[in-house]
């Protein structure tokens, strides 16, 4: 299980207020995780702690040179031990929650965050992993990097008030997770689904079962495609969807 957390930014007083607060703060308080943020222009060895520097060939913008950030891996792992390193950048694969269980079992990781137009590609020889959340560009690794964090911190054992609550979470099952609701019953003329009154735990199961892989569906398909539904699913499904057409119908009669 994850233990310790280094990073690797020109910014590093970007993560002081995200480590102080919420899920990751608790489990920094409670000593299940160590996180260090490092700033990168220490790894430097010329007076102006020059971190970054014109690509080969051409073109706008800089590019984050090689040798200070692989005199950060060097360092950190000389003190702290192995680590898997990780490369936060958008050409890498995508943040998914079976890459995140699969990235707490590691005791140790080191994150480097990119800047400008870049890493020198060449760090790719020193690190395990590149890792994007989205398709998207930012203007750093850094929120990419505390996302990951963030991700990481809520699987260590006894941070959650309620341990079982992360496994009904969106994604977890490979499904969104189906709708809350919380007091009071009815707000401004909206209802809470009669269903979550009713007190008859299968027919909530169900209801929220349903509405997951509706959510799923409609808002998710790439998701839904790899789901493997049972012969429950179908059923839920098709009744929702008969539900569905039966009230279009009596809307639009005249």
């Amino acid at each position: 299980m994850i233990q310790s957390i280094d990073i690797v930014s020109i910014f590093p007083e970007m993560f002081e207020p995200v480590l102080k607060v919420s899920i990751t703060g608790r489990a920094i308080t409670k000593g299940a995780l160590i996180v260090r943020p490092h700033n990168l222009r220490d790894y430097t060895t010329d007076r102006h702690r020059t971190t970054d520097d014109t690509p080969y060939g051409g073109g706008s913008g800089m590019v984050m040179i090689l040798d200070p950030l692989v005199r950060s891996i060097s360092a950190i792992e000389a003190e702290h031990g192995r680590a898997r390193k990780i490369v936060l950048a958008p050409t890498g694969k995508p943040l998914t929650q079976k890459l995140v269980r699969e990235l707490a079992e590691e005791e140790h990781l080191i994150l480097l965050c990119g800047r400008y137009e870049g890493l020198d590609e060449r760090i790719h020889h020193y690190v395990d992993d590149e890792i994007s959340i989205g398709d998207f560009v930012l203007t750093g690794g850094e929120l990419p990097a505390m996302v990951l964090v963030d991700a990481l911190a809520r699987l260590i054992p006894g941070v959650l008030h309620n341990e079982n609550s992360s496994e009904d979470e969106s994604f977890e099952s490979g499904l969104l997770e189906y709708p809350q609701y919380s007091r009071p019953a009815e707000s401004d003329g909206y209802a809470v689904p009669a269903v979550l009154l009713s007190g008859n735990h299968e027919q909530i199961r169900r209801w929220r079962r349903q509405q997951s892989l509706i959510r799923t569906r409609d808002r998710r398909p790439d998701l839904f495609s790899a789901v493997n539904l049972t012969d429950e699913d179908r059923r839920l499904i098709a009744a929702w969807d008969a539900e569905q057409s039966s009230r279009q119908t009596v809307e639009a009669a005249p």
